[in-house]
Order: structure tokens, then sequence, then C-alpha cells
């Protein structure tokens, strides 16, 4: 019978800016056990402001970690972010989901700055509005074509089927509910710091109350690190990531320099959050992303906000074998891969 078909995996891979993340699961009673996981450099300047401009190279890292890892299935999930998605959540008379997709996009010229012809629409009904019950709360995502038309390209030509295209931000909520419990009450920021994005969400019992994505990452340590060291970029990358191991004090000036910058940037959005929530005010914060490695960001964000941040471990309730996989290299690799597991938890024809 159709009705039972199970819905077919997929393998997340997450094209950041400057790597290939790649993680498999397989579904098992409730839990997820781990596959496959790996991860593939990109040169600099592969992606920039989300376009993909170097595709051959990313081509050839999927490919290489495709076939490393020996994966047979060809069904991917991958997100975007950034400028060329658009987030809104909408008010809107209450109406079913069948007369929401036949209206969404007239609701939604209203909200989107580009030709409504150029973009992908999506929606998902979040909630009734607490104060008007004939009004509901909807969220309203808009993607443009191109973009996903040059995603499917690559994938095609690394000999794979793009089957579900997700939210950066959301990939990292799914994530995140699988592996940590938090009380319904909580208002919670999941905050994932990339090289060149941060994407910024505002959680509460799972529904999202704020998203924002913000062009900043762990580029400005390297491009600062490069500035006032007078390193090459590729110095300043290893420089950056062996900051507590190196006692260096010209570094560490460096990374607490940008480590205010980023803070502060986290602020502005938790401020413009707060300005328009009525009380929900935020209880926790949790990091992912490969920034989110940087020597005391973790202890600054704490003390210059005053809320409790803790890392998302994207594999805390993820089994697997240890001999399989080297405990040390899943912690060492964690917080990059929120985004990736965020994806391979999805099916082939998930909304």
């Amino acid at each position: 019978m159709l009705f039972f078909k199970k819905k077919k995996e997929v393998i997340g891979i997450d094209i950041g800016s400057s790597s290939v993340k790649l993680v498999q699961l397989k579904a098992q009673k409730g839990a997820y056990r781990l596959l496959n996981a790996g991860i593939m450099p990109l040169p600099p300047e592969a992606i920039v402001d989300n376009t993909l401009m170097d595709s051959a190279s990313i081509v050839g890292a999927i490919r290489n970690l495709v076939a490393s890892l020996g994966i047979k299935a060809r069904d991917v999930a991958c997100s975007i972010s950034g400028n060329s998605v658009i987030i809104r959540k909408i008010t809107l008379p209450t109406m079913t989901t069948e007369e929401l997709e036949d209206q969404i996009v007239w609701e939604a010229e209203q909200y989107i700055p580009f030709d409504i012809n150029d973009v992908n629409l999506d929606f998902q009904i979040l909630s009734p509005d607490s104060i008007d019950p004939t009004k509901m709360s909807v969220l309203l995502v808009a993607s443009k074509k191109d973009l996903i038309n040059d995603y499917v390209a690559v994938f095609n030509e690394a000999g794979l089927q793009l089957s579900v295209v997700d939210v950066a931000s959301f990939t990292i909520q799914n994530a995140f509910e699988i592996n940590h419990d938090v009380d319904p009450d909580d208002v919670v920021a999941l905050i994932n710091i990339g090289a060149s994005v941060m994407n910024i969400n505002i959680v509460k019992s799972g529904i999202t109350l704020f998203t924002r994505d913000v062009q900043m990452g762990g580029n400005l340590y390297s491009e600062e690190i490069q500035k006032q060291m007078g390193l090459s970029s590729s110095e300043a990358e290893s420089m950056k990531l062996l900051a507590n191991k190196a006692g260096n004090n010209a570094l560490l000036e460096v990374l607490d320099k940008v480590n205010e910058t980023i803070t502060q940037e986290i602020r502005r959005s938790l401020d413009f959050y707060n300005s328009t929530a009525s009380d929900e005010r935020i209880t926790r914060i949790f990091l992912s992303g490969g920034c989110s490695k940087v020597y005391n960001l973790l202890e600054v964000i704490n003390e210059k906000l005053g809320v409790p941040v803790e890392m998302i471990n994207p594999f805390a309730r993820i089994t697997c074998n240890d001999k399989e996989f080297d405990p040390e290299y899943l912690a060492e690799i964690a917080p990059l891969m929120a985004v990736t597991v965020g994806l391979a938890i999805r099916r082939v024809g998930d909304k």
C-alpha cells in the first residue's frame, strides 16, 4: 500500500563558505544512528556573499566526500541562508492550509522585496493569534529561484539529487530539539556562527519567534589577525584555532576585539527581538558553528549579555559505533555540524 511507504532518507550536505560538511543518519525506533560524517575544506572565495562562485571546487569537494565515505544514497538535503532568503512572520485571517496555498502568492507579494515570479515560496502556519482568534501567525519563506537552481546544478554535477531545501536557522532548531531538553516556557536563542554568516533563531516550545541572518562570522577573526599581525590568510586561519594553546598576547588582543564585535552584533539582534516581543525574554543562548569554538567567545557573550550560554551538541543523542567514529573527533567537529545534522533528519518529500 502506498500510504505506508516509508519516506526515503537523505544525506545532509551543508555547503558553507569555508567547507562542505556531510552527515548521514539512520532512523531507528524514534532515535538516530550515525552512519557517516565528514568535512572537506573549500578554497577561499569558492562562495562569496552566499553565491556559488567556484562551482567546480564545490562539486569536487562533494564528490570527494561521498566517494571517500562510500555513500550509495543519492538524495540530498541542503540549506540556504543570508540575503537570498527572506523570512517573515505575518498575521493573516484564519484559514486552512489548502486555502492559504491558493492565496499565498498574493499575500506574499506585499512582504517580498523581489519579483514574486523570481522566488520559490513556502509557508508554515504557526499558531492562532494570541490577541485576535480570527487571525493566525504564519511563517513565510521565500528564496530566489536562481540560487536554488545553482544548488540543483552543483548536486547534479556531483551525481546527486537535491530533494530537500531547508533554511539554515530551522535546521539548527531541528538538530537542537532532538538532542537537548528545554522547558516549554524557556525562550531560547539558537545562534550559529559560520565563516561568513551568523544565523539567529529565537524559539519557544518549538515555534520560531524571531529569525535573522547577519553577514558576519569567523572570517572576521582571520581578516583582523592578517591585518594586525601581517600574516597570510592561511597562517591567520591556523592562528585563530590555536589561540588558547599559543599564549600569544598580540593574538589574544585581536581575538578579544573581534569577540566584542560579534557579541555586540548578537546583542543588537536580541535587543531588536526584545523591542518587538511583549514579555518573552530570552532565558538561554545556545551556540553552534565553527566560529563558536573561538577562544573565549562563549565567555564574552555570557558576560556581556548576562544570559547563560552553552554549546549545542548535535551528536548528543545520536548513537554511533565507537570503533567507526573516534569520540574525540566527533566532539571536535560537533559545533560545526548542527546544520548538517538538522538536514540529515529530513526526508524526501518533506514540506
